[in-house]
């Protein structure tokens, strides 16, 4: 049965309910599902969050959820929400959205038939292990989440998957924009050149490897390697400062070079990154990043863009984006909605995703297309 068909799932009516901080995304995921099921009909189910004077909130479902099948859509990364505490404005942090998940679920009290959580940015996923007398923020609230009852989390480009072994009973899927990245970089940079003498994927670090590689076999490229060497004797912001990166890769003079990771935090690494790599007389840098925080701002970027630095930085909506960046002349959004569309369609319909976990083939197609 093809995803366009209609027909009432045995395992409940889909119900969305999408929190303030995963709004847009949301609204265009209901619209997409509407339009394959061929219906007029929201799938949203009403919600408030609400916040008392001193802080402390709770979520209000203004609609039944008995029976269906529920899927709770947040972006803990949005840094845009907020709300008056002692009357003044406060921003929600990835706590508070956390927080208002589980509220969430506790609002459903186990009326649903089945709860889904849609955390495109896994909640604490940059503190999955412990390197000594420390928390293990991402395990806890995964395990957190197991004991509310909720039966499935859905994620993108986890930072570490193997997190996912915190709880081994619940069925954990870690996506990946691949496809959607890549077909926009097609469609926008026609005088790139996806050629093996031509371009070149780049991994920023030896954790992003893995990326690099799967990204430039599917491409037909080679794959080069910046090595951070840190001074450990000092920690800035919770980290080791970088003295200098380190290239091992063929030589990317006159070359198109794409650099993909998961994330661009401050975005400093990937930058000095960029000006190495113009240094060797690259040709075109290339950005393309899951998630796209711009935690020190966006300048940096604008001015490397300016310069002819960087030609363009690719992210998906799957954490929130502000208008600024978005306009940039210099960043490309990719838009999952459709994606996450197509995914909740087919759970909803009891239907296997493992079609949508290896994008081999479609990128593939993707090429022949172009080509």
């Amino acid at each position: 049965m093809s995803d366009n068909q209609i027909f009432i799932p045995d395992n409940g009516d889909l119900g969305l309910i999408v929190l303030e901080s995963c709004k847009a995304l949301g609204q265009k995921i209901d619209e997409e599902i509407k339009s394959r099921r061929g219906t007029k009909e929201s799938f949203l189910i009403p919600t408030e969050e609400i916040r008392f004077s001193n802080g402390e909130g709770k979520v209000k479902l203004s609609e039944t959820v008995r029976g269906k099948d529920i899927y709770i859509l947040c972006d803990v990364g949005n840094h845009s929400c907020t709300y008056n505490m002692f009357g003044l404005q406060t921003f929600k942090g990835p706590d508070e959205h956390f927080q208002d998940i589980k509220r969430t679920v506790s609002a459903i009290r186990g009326k649903a038939r089945r709860i889904t959580v849609i955390m495109p940015l896994l909640y604490a996923s940059r503190q999955h292990r412990r390197k000594g007398r420390e928390s293990l923020d991402c395990a806890l609230a995964l395990q957190e989440l197991e004991r509310l009852g909720v039966q499935e989390i859905l994620t993108f480009d986890a930072h570490d998957p193997n997190v996912q072994n915190a709880i081994p009973l619940l069925s954990f899927e870690n996506l990946y924009p691949t496809y959607d990245i890549l077909k926009t970089f097609i469609t926008e940079e026609k005088s790139a050149e996806i050629d093996k003498n031509k371009m070149l994927v780049i991994s920023p670090d030896t954790g992003a490897m893995d990326r690099a590689i799967y990204y430039s076999s599917v491409l037909g490229l080679d794959v080069g390697l910046f090595y951070k060497r840190r001074d450990h004797s000092t920690v800035i912001n919770g980290k080791n400062p970088i003295v200098k990166h380190e290239y091992m890769g063929r030589d990317v003079e006159g070359q198109d070079v794409l650099i993909v990771d998961d994330m661009i935090a401050s975005g400093e690494s990937v930058l000095d990154i960029a000006r190495e790599l113009k240094a060797r007389k690259a040709r075109n840098v290339y950005i393309a990043a899951t998630f796209a925080f711009f935690t020190e701002g966006v300048d940096k970027f604008k001015k490397l863009y300016e310069d002819g630095l960087i030609t363009r930085v690719y992210s998906t909506n799957l954490t929130y984006i502000s208008p600024e960046v978005q306009q940039a002349e210099w960043f490309k959004k990719v838009d999952m909605s459709e994606f996450i569309a197509r995914i909740i369609n087919r759970l909803n319909h009891d239907q296997s995703i493992a079609s949508y976990m290896d994008a081999t083939y479609v990128i593939h197609q993707l090429l022949k297309s172009r080509s």
